[in-house]
């Protein structure tokens, strides 16, 4: 609650009055007792017209109420016989402040300086001021009085002061110092104070209506407040300047209305005069007069504005605070559009465009806003050609503005300003506002497709058509708009998918988008019907055609589906359609059905020999509105279906037959109304290809072994194609599929011969197969026979996969992979929704060692292959259109995506069966080395797979990463000692693993608590790796894997500072028993080690204990030193922490660990330790020198 200051009884004399203005504080008024010493002054001259003006308030406040003493949402309640102040009935949401505005000015005619103080108190409470105001009325004989006028605190008594001049007073306001930052009224969203904004600035523009004919203009009322207004905006509280800025420009804004009502009155006397030409009347007369006087003060209103405009906003528009900047510039716009003769001109038209490139977002939407507003006037914007010129390319440039809401009002802005201003945009600008129809945020794509059609396709370049018919000129004008749409899509090179194109265009060229009859018109006839010259143009070309059934699809595809595009968005959420929008789809739908039902045969039969036009094609019926059935599309429905047949027939290719699948089954639905006969139809496919298939079989198998006879392997391949097309959506269980089927793989896995492209298709086929039995034994109860045939027929193709995975054919192999681990997931599942209460039994298998192993060598061999071993160069291949490269290279990069696309497939189906249990945390371990070596192809994969494995168990994960970096650390080992045997290419420097490392060490996060046992046992197994079995003797003086200590160290930053006590002293259990010199080369790792671990207290460093100080004393004795703390180790020698919370133990919910604190020291460079030349291969003999120079900083470089 804001407190109301009051003025205290002071006797007013007439050249030193004081009055003292105070702050009681919000809970008088909230107990009813925030009585209004203001009305109650001690002058007795004074003190009828201030009763009478608490008296109409108080009657104003009981008509506007209803009742007295009422209180509305949850406003204090007011009696009867208490007086209110201004700001109290101004915050009581009445419905109209007129009436309190001419009770002030009825208090303001008997006595002005008691109204004027009531003002002043207003605009001092409206900023939320809970100090003490003094009002002094101002000598003339003091004349160093502006020496005075200064804001300062008073550091002995707390206090912070402002001393100002509102003329003919000086006022002192005095506050508390720690007011300075607390609430006020402007910018509290509670429901109190919700409507405090607009009220507060219907208040101060109802106060100069009101007094424009009276008191404006008497030199006393104006010079008060635009003083008061000024000083107090130039406050260093952001109260006083965020609102009295408000009140001071609404202010000019006021003004600006009431130098308008001269022009009005002027238009006006021109209207009289025009009617009372031949005799003058009374009413021209007086209207006359009136103009008269108005135009006389035009200069003084101007002068006003003037003041408020160098004394505030001049001020203000650079203000620190981005709301005050906001209100600036908002009003400027106003003033230049309402009163243009003095605003509209570049001397304030610079602020806009200054202001343009604010760091706020609020301040460039103003301004963009604000800007729009005068540009949609045509006469204004014949005004800023000059404004255009200077800011045009800031203009553009704010396209790209971070904030989505400001580069959408920009695209507006820009589209006003080529409306209106002829040859502001050269064609490259154009060019460059085009690309925007392909932007992600679909509001900016919409607006970019409105100005690609008002400019491109609204009025297309056409050719002369004096003989042409109606019917032509349509075709022609719909042609020419299709080319030119498809120009800018080549042009552009940006994107390839219409369907984004079509969305960004479906608000604005719904004239041509949804005319499916002349895009359709197109397709049927590319050739017009006549044949005279000027006919020629109008053919249609092959890539005009196919650009066309791309269009034709993409908006069948909009119509039916709705604005939802992959990556589009609105502003920072995912893409929703909207209610308009989901109200006209079923009209869409409705219109395209009977259209294109018709003319889709004709179509289909006319390119039955184009295999992408009929992709195209038979991808339209899935968008068909199947809910109704009437007698009229029983014809073409039939049509339809019989040449779907024929195209089936005819052609095997997958996207075909993909493509025809997908509305076969979509016309046949189950809330289809023609499901009859669309199944019928389809049945009876099925039928005819199952029974040729096994005819086909029966002849090419002979004694087990394929025959490839007369091409019969075409034959069953294209059966085999269209069979396992429709199995995917499609159970045919019932019809021995998988008897027949399987043959094929048992003949190619013991005596081959089969072609590559049988054995992948029967691949695929055997497993739906499986995977329906999988669906059906989840619907309904199974019988334990059920249970044992698909338990078999599950092991038997598990087998024939894994035998498979060994094959000739690179296609046979990664369809064998996937199709076993498609299997082992849809196996997991029905185990995870089994219920031994449902009476089935339970389908178990697991995969067996042999084919684990297996799958990890297919995945090391497929995926982790690529000549690039930087993994930087298979994304380049996006790039060859934007550098200009030729059509090989280009054909190359797109290769190259494929190919990756492909192995994250792998990759990611591999990972799934770890994340889902099926294999154990253990097997990711040949995953996880590559993190660094693939990063910028599978970093993303790899990384999700960690943290869901972490997720599924702290421990194991842990383990499988040290895991991870030994089984590296001893590769290159073996590898340096020349007794490796495995591949050259698994082999990772030094230094790489440490980097992995790292990088490992990172993705535990910030919250050490919540990995305390995975750090502790990653430290305890590292420790372990190195020291355990070691014994020193001449011969061997330090442990063979001394220097993995330096990579064990990067995971020291994470543990807590109790934790690094035990394990250092697990440490001491090993390294203690052995005479260590930290003197020699050999030992720094575990100098560098021990450092890491005891780099416990703030500002310690960690690495300070390997100087070259030869002074210093030893590890040994620093750690042992009785002021250093001692770490502890039980008796048996086993690893525990110095807190309750045991290292191989677990925290229970809820539990947190005594310390919890994260050590963050900077670590300082690292003395070079040996200066030798270091060749290509990065020795474990040099590693003790390739210490970091930088011990583990908390920067996560995956998100860089």
């Amino acid at each position: 609650m804001i407190a109301e200051p009051t003025l205290v009884n002071k006797p007013v004399q007439n050249e030193n009055e004081i009055v003292e203005i105070s702050s009681p504080g919000s809970g008088n008024r909230a107990n009813g007792g925030g009585g209004n010493e203001n009305r109650q002054k001690t002058v007795r001259p004074k003190r009828k017209a201030s009763e009478g003006l608490e008296n109409a308030k108080r009657r104003h406040s009981r008509s506007s109420n209803g009742s007295s003493g009422r209180a509305e949402n949850g406003r204090p309640k007011k009696s009867d016989t208490k007086s209110v102040t201004l700001f109290e009935v101004v915050t009581m949401e009445l419905p109209a402040i007129q009436p309190v505005v001419d009770e002030w000015i009825e208090a303001y005619a008997v006595d002005r300086d008691t109204a004027l103080l009531d003002l002043i108190s207003f605009f001092i409470q409206c900023s939320g001021c809970k100090g003490l105001v003094t009002a002094e009325m101002f000598q003339s004989r003091d004349i160093d009085v502006m020496s005075k006028m200064k804001e300062d605190v008073d550091e002995g008594s707390g206090l912070q002061y402002k001393r100002f001049m509102a003329f003919p007073w000086i006022l002192t306001v005095t506050w508390p110092m720690e007011k300075n930052s607390g609430e006020y009224p402007l910018i509290i969203t509670t429901q109190y104070w919700r409507r405090f904004r607009s009220q507060f600035c219907e208040f101060v523009s109802v106060l100069v209506a009101r007094c424009q004919s009276c008191f404006i203009f008497d030199g006393y009322l104006m010079s008060t407040l635009i003083s008061l207004l000024t000083e107090l905006s130039d406050s260093r509280l952001c109260a006083f300047r965020h609102t009295c800025t408000l009140a001071a420009v609404k202010l000019l804004s006021a003004l600006v209305n009431l130098c308008l009502s001269v022009d009005n009155s002027q238009k006006l006397l021109e209207v009289e005069r025009s009617k009372y030409a031949a005799s003058p009347s009374p009413r021209l007369e007086r209207i006359q007069r009136k103009v008269q006087e108005l135009q006389e003060k035009r200069m003084e209103l101007e002068s006003m504005m003037d003041a408020i405009f160098k004394g505030v906003f001049l001020k203000r528009y650079r203000d620190i605070m981005g709301e005050i900047r906001a209100i600036c510039m908002e009003e400027l716009t106003v003033w230049m559009r309402l009163y243009n003769n003095m605003f509209l001109n570049d001397s304030y038209l610079k602020y806009i465009g200054w202001m343009m490139h604010d760091k706020q977002q609020d301040v460039r939407l103003k301004c963009v806003s604000g800007l729009q507003a005068l540009y949609q006037d045509e006469e204004l914007s014949l005004k800023m050609d000059l404004f255009t010129i200077r800011f045009k390319e800031r203009m553009i440039s704010m396209l790209l503005d971070k904030d989505h809401e400001v580069s959408l009002q920009s695209m507006k802005l820009l589209i006003c300003v080529a409306k209106y201003c002829d040859d502001a945009f050269s064609q490259d600008d154009f060019k460059h506002m085009f690309q925007f129809v392909y932007s992600s945020n679909r509001p900016m794509a919409a607006a970019a497709g409105e100005l690609l059609y008002s400019r491109l396709l609204s009025e297309p370049d056409l050719p002369r058509m004096p003989d042409f018919t109606e019917g032509e000129k349509y075709r022609a004008l719909t042609l020419a708009r299709v080319r030119a749409l498809m120009h800018f899509s080549d042009e552009s090179e940006l994107h390839e998918h219409v369907v984004y194109l079509v969305d960004s265009l479906w608000e604005c060229g719904g004239a041509l988008l949804r005319d499916w009859d002349a895009l359709a018109s197109l397709l049927l006839h590319p050739t017009p019907p006549t044949a005279s010259p000027s006919a020629q143009d109008q053919v249609v070309s092959t890539t005009e055609l196919r650009f066309v059934r791309e269009l034709l699809l993409a908006s069948v595809r909009q119509a039916a589906e709705g604005p939802p595009q992959a990556g589009r968005v609105v502003g920072k959420k995912p893409l929703v359609m909207a209610s308009k929008e989901k109200r006209s789809r079923p009209d869409d739908c409705a219109g395209l059905t009977p259209r294109l039902l018709a003319v889709l045969p004709k179509l289909l039969a006319k390119y039955s020999d184009d295999v992408e036009i009929m992709t195209s094609l038979l991808k339209i019926p899935q968008y068909f509105q199947t809910d109704t059935y009437r007698e009229e599309h029983t014809e073409s429905l039939q049509a339809l279906l019989e040449q779907m047949e024929a195209a089936l027939s005819v052609h095997r290719e997958q996207a075909v037959l993909e493509a025809a699948a997908r509305s076969y089954l979509t016309l046949g639905s189950k809330d289809s109304a023609w499901r009859e006969p669309v199944t019928a139809a389809v049945e009876q496919l099925i039928q005819r290809w199952n029974t040729s298939l096994g005819a086909l079989l029966h002849v090419a198998l002979k004694d087990g072994k394929f025959t490839d006879e007369n091409g019969r392997a075409a034959e069953i391949l294209s059966s085999l194609k269209r069979l396992t097309v429709f199995h995917n959506g499609l159970d045919m269980s019932g019809r021995g599929l998988f008897d027949q089927v399987y043959k094929l793989l048992v003949a190619e896995t013991r005596h081959g011969g089969l072609p590559p492209e049988v054995v992948v298709e029967a691949l695929r086929c055997v497993g739906l197969s499986i995977l329906w039995e999988f669906h059906r034994s989840g619907e309904v109860e199974a019988s334990r026979e059920a249970v044992i045939r698909l338990r078999t027929q599950l092991r038997a193709y598990c087998e024939k996969c894994h035998r498979c995975l060994s094959h000739m054919e690179q296609p046979v192999r990664e369809q064998a992979f996937m199709s076993l681990c498609d299997m082992l997931v849809a196996h997991n599942y029905q185990l995870l929704v089994w219920e031994p209460s449902s009476g089935s039994p339970l389908l178990l298998y697991a995969p067996d060692p042999k084919l684990q192993k297996a799958l990890v060598t297919f995945i090391l061999d497929h995926v982790f292959t690529a000549p690039e071993t930087d993994g930087h160069s298979s994304r380049g291949g996006g790039e060859s259109r934007v550098t200009g490269l030729t059509s090989l290279d280009t054909e190359a990069g797109l290769t190259r995506l494929e190919d990756l696309h492909k192995r994250r497939s792998l990759l990611a189906a591999y990972c799934k069966l770890i994340t889902t249990g099926i294999l154990e945390i253990s097997m990711a371990a040949d995953i996880f080395k590559q993190y660094m070596k693939y990063y910028n192809d599978f970093g993303d994969i790899i990384k999700e797979t960690l943290n869901r494995t972490r997720q599924m168990d702290k421990i194991e994960s842990a383990r499988t990463l040290m895991l991870c970096l030994q089984q590296l650390y001893l590769r290159l080992r073996a590898e340096q000692e020349g007794r490796s045997s495995g591949r050259r290419s698994d082999v990772q420097t030094y230094s790489s693993i440490k980097e992995l490392a790292r990088r490992f060490s990172l993705t535990f996060g910030w919250d050490q608590t919540k990995s305390r046992e995975s750090l502790a046992m990653i430290h305890r197994d590292g420790i372990d790796f190195v020291f355990k079995g070691f014994v020193q003797h001449s011969d061997r003086p330090v442990p063979l894997n001394i220097t993995y200590l330096t990579i064990l160290s990067e995971f020291s930053s994470k543990l807590l500072k109790p934790d690094k006590k035990t394990v250092f002293s697990y440490l001491q259990k090993y390294a203690g028993e052995h005479s260590v010199s930290h003197r020699e080369e050999v030992w720094k790792p575990l100098v560098y080690y021990r450092a890491s671990l005891q780099a416990t207290a703030e500002g310690d460093d960690h690495v300070s204990y390997i100087s070259c100080d030869s002074n210093r004393p030893s590890v040994s004795s620093i750690s042992r030193c009785p002021s250093a703390p001692r770490p502890s180790s039980d008796a048996t020698g086993d690893l525990k922490t110095s807190t309750p919370l045991p290292v191989d133990s677990r925290l229970r919910p809820g539990q947190r660990p005594p310390h919890s604190s994260i050590e963050s020291q900077e670590a300082e460079p690292l003395p070079a330790i040996s200066e030798g030349p270091q060749t290509a291969t990065d020795s474990i003999s040099q590693a003790s020198a390739d210490l970091p120079e930088s011990f583990n900083d908390e920067v996560d470089v995956d998100t860089i």
